[in-house]
């Protein structure tokens, strides 16, 4: 009796499991927290306008499109007015300073 040879070994085929692709998350709304996070480091009031411009822009596009990102873009929006609201705060208090010091020296003149 003659033995017949082993067949060759099949492949194991695992299911595959099924991607996830979810939306893609929204290139403005990434803009806007990185411009946020920036504002307070190297652009100040540059980055903090960019923060808040984009913000807005994403966050309409990602209603309209159902894109992800809104933390995001409410992030870099956060960021950004907070930025912009301390800016403005020493810009008023140095005015106040400046006016102080100028009332002084007039009214010792003068």
């Amino acid at each position: 009796m003659v033995q017949q040879p082993a067949p060759p070994p099949q492949p194991i085929q695992l299911p595959l499991a099924p991607a996830a692709h979810g939306a893609p998350t929204n290139t403005l709304a990434v803009v806007s927290l990185a411009s946020g996070i920036i504002s307070w480091f190297a652009l100040p009031i540059i980055g903090g306008v960019v923060a808040v411009v984009t913000g807005h822009l994403a966050k309409s596009e990602i209603r309209r499109t159902g894109e992800q990102g809104d933390t995001y873009a409410t992030i870099g929006l956060i960021l950004g007015y907070l930025h912009l609201a301390v800016v403005l705060l020493i810009v008023v208090i140095l005015v106040v300073i400046f006016a102080g010091t100028f009332a002084i020296i007039r009214a010792a003149t003068g």
